[in-house]
């Protein structure tokens, strides 16, 4: 078995490196993963990369299997699929997701992985992050069949929600972005798309993921009376002006935040994370999900890819790294 593996580390805020890593022995109940395919989660890993997440969120921004600290030197990622070489008869030769780094090998709780489906390509499998904070933003937000729901923002994110939203029924769904390339990747989800100033209004729901002040402006005015924005926008340590005049108050309008590193409270009681991310896995039977990897690097490259990815001169969704 091998002992030895290799990690990419965020050395400082821009740098990046591979790091040789030695590897514990398995113990009962883990398992050792050859990873396949790994993700980068664009947004936050881009804020991680740049040393921008505020030191009063330092802990809370903690991957599950994060090593070293922001700003850096940190071992940060969570969208990593793999196979178990090493653990439980019933796992072992499996296909896997796990909430890991970039990294070559890796040995961790046997409970930390979940079984990618048979009907789940592990190049897809990689989303089931990304779609597990879709599912979480959608067990927030609550949408009701027939409702009219606009995605301000097609990052990985938006695409996300708005591909999750695709299937509920009657669901009258706009996917709204600047962006006009993003249409194809609408049509591929199956719905809408709209600029910004195009966008149709008198949304019962609109979730913005676009993390910037115009898309979260342009949210509330799409909002009919009493409805309510769901902010998925990560802003790392930008402050942001929210604009509270106008209709906010006259229309009732709400902002509800969520976040993926706690369960909705009316799901708390009945649900687990290893619940919702097996429900994220099995929602990427879907191949129009194929459509969010929208590039592909090997490892070795990675410190290279990163700076292009976090300055945008790479533009992507998910970016796929191959091992």
């Amino acid at each position: 078995m091998e002992r030895e593996a290799r990690a990419f580390w965020i050395r400082s805020p821009g740098k990046g490196e591979i790091r040789d890593v030695a590897l514990p022995e398995p113990g009962p109940g883990e398992v050792l993963v050859r990873t396949v395919c790994s993700g980068v989660s664009r947004g936050t890993e881009s804020i991680v990369f740049r040393g921008a997440v505020p030191p009063n969120q330092h802990a809370i921004m903690r991957a599950p299997f994060q090593d070293g600290a922001f700003p850096g030197p940190v071992k940060y990622g969570y969208l990593n699929v793999g196979v178990v070489e090493h653990g439980p008869p019933e796992l072992l030769g499996r296909t896997v997701f796990c909430l890991y780094p970039h990294q070559t090998r890796y040995v961790v709780p046997a409970s930390a992985v979940t079984p990618v489906p048979a009907e789940v390509p592990p190049g897809r499998a990689i989303l089931a992050g990304t779609v597990e904070t879709a599912v979480n933003a959608l067990w927030d937000a609550a949408p009701l069949v027939g409702d009219r729901v606009a995605v301000v923002g097609a990052g990985m994110v938006g695409c996300s929600v708005a591909g999750v939203l695709a299937g509920f029924p009657g669901c009258d769904v706009q996917l709204v972005d600047t962006d006009p390339s993003r249409a194809d990747v609408a049509r591929a989800l199956g719905v809408g798309f709209a600029a910004p100033e195009d966008a149709a209004g008198g949304c019962d729901l609109v979730v913005h993921a676009s993390a910037t002040e115009a898309g979260l402006a342009r949210s509330l005015e799409l909002l009919a009376p009493d409805g309510e924005v769901v902010e998925l926008s990560w802003y790392g340590d930008r402050r942001i002006s929210v604009p509270l005049g106008e209709f906010f108050h006259s229309r009732r309008l709400t902002i509800r935040g969520s976040q993926v590193g706690a369960l909705p409270p009316a799901r708390r009681a009945r649900r687990t994370f290893a619940d919702r991310v097996a429900l994220a896995l099995r929602l990427l039977a879907n191949p129009a999900f194929d459509t969010l990897v929208t590039g592909e690097s090997p490892f070795a490259d990675l410190p290279r890819v990163m700076p292009r990815l976090a300055s945008g001169e790479l533009p992507a969704l998910c970016q796929r790294i191959t091992y």
